[in-house]
């Protein structure tokens, strides 16, 4: 493995221009000398090494740049032979850039300050932030060409050349050797040249394990901006999302779980109650297990293009409304949502979905990371369930409910009714759903069997109907009633929909 200051040649080499600024602090004199730019490399060891680039979607053979709002970041391997690969991701944030573009604080005091910086040189939250912006794809567990490495855990080294920890070594270790990983902190003087000034607040990380790079990427994700006292990006609602989403499978478990929240939402309390109490709630996930389910009705209803029907359908009767702000209730994987971009008439869209996975992936289809600012002001993705009520989906134009109702159980889909209908009160809903009578028609399902594994029910017309009418009456709606796909005479469309209105 080349030592720090040879990777950072390497990436010289390659076209990254590397300039030393000074810092708050004083980062440590040997860091000053080689780090000139904040530094990630993960090594994978197990042969052929270099499927870590399919993994990551990244090339060994080219430099690869992003330019980002605070500066720009390369991506490139210092060594890759089928034995051993190395990729590192090199930021260059510019400190001085990041005052004058944004609003500091009134007055002089301690203004040098804001100049002479760690911003540089320290993983910080600006890391969590390339990493989602870069390596998106790879954090969503997608790979073109070696989709069955995804889930397999490889002997990966992941090494940080410098972070910042007010707590120490033991604060390090408490977030990362709960995961499994092999700790070891080096920690920095604050110069060599002067010892007698003592040990300074920064170090050198090195994490090892047999983990996925999905799993590694997440972890780097969350508790890199635990460790950091200066994170730069607003924190909101949105936050909780991300932190849930990218904290899934392992974040409820971890023993530091309530510090994890609290440092990574900025001590904001009424945000950190809200991730808490959703970390905790065992509420069963409805679509912990949709991307297998799902393949069953998909390969049912392909010959007809069925899903394709159902979203240009619903997407019409929107138009037809007039609505301009749309939630999509039970969006998965952003299919409607991407659908719905492409039409200038709705000017915000929101999706929300129970399955933070499936919102991982939606994120990831619609490319949300790199959307253009105007184009991604228009979306939101959220996770949330369907049975509470929930102030974000109040007052939108338009509700889609697009195969949904019939992964709910009675007691679930009466709580449904009420959060929609009685609470959310959109102008407009359409949901849709299959239409059980058009079963006899698929030849590959077997007599008596529904299409869908997960499905609580399937309505013939004439339930749909009866359902829909008296929901309409109670809330104070009309609704009206389309089949989607070709008509059969005898048992009608494949699906139904209907619209309602007030």
């Amino acid at each position: 493995m080349r030592d720090v200051g040879s990777i950072i040649t390497a990436a010289a080499g390659l076209g990254a221009k590397l300039v030393l600024r000074p810092h708050r602090n004083l980062l440590p004199s040997c860091y000053s000398r080689y780090v000139a730019r904040m530094l990630l490399t993960i090594t994978n060891e197990r042969t052929p090494a270099t499927d870590l680039g399919y993994l990551l979607h990244k090339s060994p053979e080219r430099l690869h740049s992003f330019s980002l709002a605070y500066g720009k970041a390369h991506i490139f391997y210092p060594e890759a032979t089928p034995e051993r690969c190395t990729v590192a991701l090199l930021l260059e944030i510019d400190p001085i850039g990041l005052v004058r573009n944004r609003r500091g604080p009134s007055g002089d005091n301690h203004s040098l300050e804001h100049y002479v910086n760690d911003r540089p040189y320290v993983a910080s939250s600006f890391l969590s932030v390339a990493l989602a912006r870069v390596l998106g794809t790879a954090m969503a567990g997608k790979s073109k060409h070696r989709a069955g490495l995804v889930d397999e855990p490889l002997p990966l080294t992941a090494k940080l050349a410098v972070i910042f920890s007010r707590g120490g070594e033991e604060a390090i270790r408490k977030l990362f050797a709960p995961l499994g990983y092999e700790v070891k902190a080096e920690r920095h003087p604050l110069d060599e040249n002067f010892p007698e000034w003592g040990q300074g607040p920064y170090y050198a990380l090195e994490l090892r394990k047999e983990v996925t790079v999905r799993e590694l990427l997440n972890h780097l994700y969350v508790l890199i901006p635990v460790l950091d006292p200066d994170k730069h990006y607003w924190v909101g609602d949105d936050e909780v999302d991300k932190l849930l989403r990218k904290g899934e499978g392992w974040l409820k478990t971890h023993p530091e779980r309530d510090y994890i929240v609290r440092r990574y939402l900025k001590r904001r309390g009424r945000l950190t109650r809200m991730a808490l109490a959703r970390l905790v709630d065992e509420t069963p996930d409805p679509d912990a297990e949709l991307e297998k389910k799902t393949q069953q009705e998909e390969e049912i209803e392909k010959p007809l293009k069925l899903h394709e029907q159902r979203l240009n359908a619903v997407a019409e009767k929107l138009k037809e409304a007039g609505a301009q702000r749309v939630v999509d209730l039970g969006c998965g994987e952003g299919k409607l949502l991407r659908a719905l971009l492409k039409e200038k008439q709705f000017k915000e869209i929101f999706g929300m979905d129970v399955s933070y996975r499936s919102l991982e992936i939606a994120a990831d289809r619609l490319k949300l990371e790199t959307m253009p600012p105007t184009q991604k002001k228009r979306i939101q993705l959220v996770q949330g369930s369907l049975m509470y009520r929930d102030k974000r989906i109040a007052g939108f134009d338009g509700a889609t409910v697009v195969e949904v109702i019939e992964h709910l159980d009675e007691p679930r889909l009466a709580a449904f009714e009420r959060v929609l209908f009685d609470f959310a009160k959109p102008s407009t809903v359409v949901i849709t759903t299959p239409n059980s009578e058009y079963n006899v028609k698929f030849e590959t399902l077997p007599a008596g069997q529904m299409r869908h594994k997960d499905h609580r029910f399937e309505w013939t017309r004439a339930q749909f109907q009866d359902w829909a009418t008296a929901l309409a009456a109670r809330y104070g709606y009309t609704v009206s009633f389309f089949p989607i796909g070709d008509e059969d005479q005898v048992v009608g469309a494949p699906s139904q929909m209907g619209v309602f209105q007030r």
